[in-house]
């Protein structure tokens, strides 16, 4: 039995689940793009124009800042739209699928024993944005050395798909990724989820929910600090860093539940990075009105395209609209303070059972920073607050006042 810190969590109510047995299908979407995460504003020089046919995996856009991290196309097809902001930074660059096109292949050679040409790969072949840096949750900068890297076998998100369905009949790869990241860090490499291959350290989840999130494993084991960083990234993620080194090729899918009760059926699908939600969920969802979540229904938002490290798809009815309030009515809401959010039990399992629900709240409410990082508030991110403000139900989302307070202490460090 799991230590009582472990059974920490709630029972969520879970959307239909697809039959782990059933075989998954591939499905490439007509389009795809590529976009900056939530958050995100990546200044870029482009490697290409529009109208241009691309293979799978070839790099389109470097980086301004870091001109060796690279964007690379998630399918073979041709550039149908780039749109960029001002001081070029990058909105979305659409791609339309082009059946039977080539693949990029990229040069391993050393890079499995050699940790500076294994990061100079892994920033060219765009799997650098798939490993996430805490505190803040940003890329890691390319010279950046992590105090520890977690790996996440395990995610108990409602509606997710089992890791270890992702990486069935990829146990290889996985043991060579996980080698080459143990060669990225002095310090350890975890693996939260069953099965943990060496050289990584095995490390207890709880199965409710948000045991299986990064920020809680991390908070327990090691927590994140400005000046000694640790990364996460799935457990799908370094197989796909083990089967880069042993071909070459990027492997052009990554496995996705598709739930929500919006949808005639739930369903695992294989597709690739960026895939167009309207087309994976078009001939599932029931008629009349919905939203599609790129995520899962607790931290997913409303998008078009898949997001860079996102593993659902969630297509909900859309609420209908409230009916109009006398302007008056309306004012005094407005002008009304809103309600702290008192700490209770369910606060205190909605955070893991290792975070002070009250000296929590009370740092993010008042904008202590010091206070957030005595807590270990540092290894947190939006996503691990998520179930909070469910449990909560406040308009004073403590995920906001979280991404506040961080981008302030990154502004502070210099690390904005």
């Amino acid at each position: 039995m799991l230590p009582a810190r472990f059974s920490a969590g709630l029972i969520l109510p879970q959307p239909r689940l697809p039959d782990p047995a059933a075989p998954v299908a591939t499905e490439l979407t007509v389009e795809a793009a590529v976009q900056p995460a939530p958050g995100e504003s990546l200044r870029v020089e482009l490697l290409v124009t529009e109208d241009a046919e691309v293979a799978q995996g070839q790099p389109l856009m470097r980086l301004k800042t870091a001109p060796g991290i690279a964007l690379v196309a998630p399918m073979a097809a041709r550039v149908a739209r780039i749109d960029l902001q001002p001081g070029r930074r990058l909105s979305q660059l659409v791609l339309f699928h082009e059946p039977g096109g080539a693949r990029h292949a990229f040069d391993t050679r050393g890079a499995g024993g050699d940790p500076a040409r294994l990061r100079a790969l892994l920033q060219e072949s765009g799997l650098w944005r798939m490993i996430r840096s805490r505190p803040f949750g940003r890329m890691p900068a390319p010279a950046e050395a992590p105090a520890a890297i977690l790996v996440m076998g395990r995610d108990t998100r409602p509606g997710a798909p089992d890791p270890a369905l992702a990486i069935t009949g990829r146990e290889e790869d996985l043991a060579r990724g996980l080698s080459a990241l143990a060669s990225l860090t002095a310090g350890p490499l975890l693996y939260a989820g069953p099965g943990a291959p060496a050289p990584a350290r095995p490390v207890a989840t709880g199965p409710l929910h948000p045991q299986g999130l990064a920020g809680p494993v991390l908070h327990r084991h090691v927590p994140a600090r400005t000046g000694a960083p640790v990364w996460d990234l799935t457990a799908e993620d370094a197989a796909d860093i083990g089967a880069l080194l042993a071909t070459g090729f990027l492997p052009p899918t990554r496995l996705i539940a598709i739930t929500g009760e919006a949808l005639r059926s739930p369903a695992l699908v294989r597709c690739q990075p960026g895939a167009d939600l309207r087309g994976l969920t078009r001939a599932r969802v029931l008629p009349g009105p919905h939203d599609v979540l790129s995520g899962s229904a607790l931290d997913g938002r409303p998008a078009l395209w898949l997001g860079a490290r996102d593993r659902q798809v969630t297509a909900l009815p859309r609420a209908p609209r409230p009916a109009g309030r006398h302007w008056f009515r309306a004012a005094l809401d407005r002008a009304a303070r809103h309600a702290p959010i008192i700490p209770t039990a369910a606060l205190d399992q909605a955070l893991g059972g290792d975070l002070p629900a009250a000296a929590l709240v009370r740092a993010l409410a008042a904008g202590d920073a010091e206070g957030l990082i005595r807590l270990g508030g540092l290894s947190l991110l939006e996503e691990d607050l998520a179930l909070a403000d469910y449990a909560t139900g406040s308009d004073q989302r403590l995920a906001r006042q979280l991404r506040a307070l961080l981008d302030r202490i990154a502004a502070e460090e210099g690390l904005a």
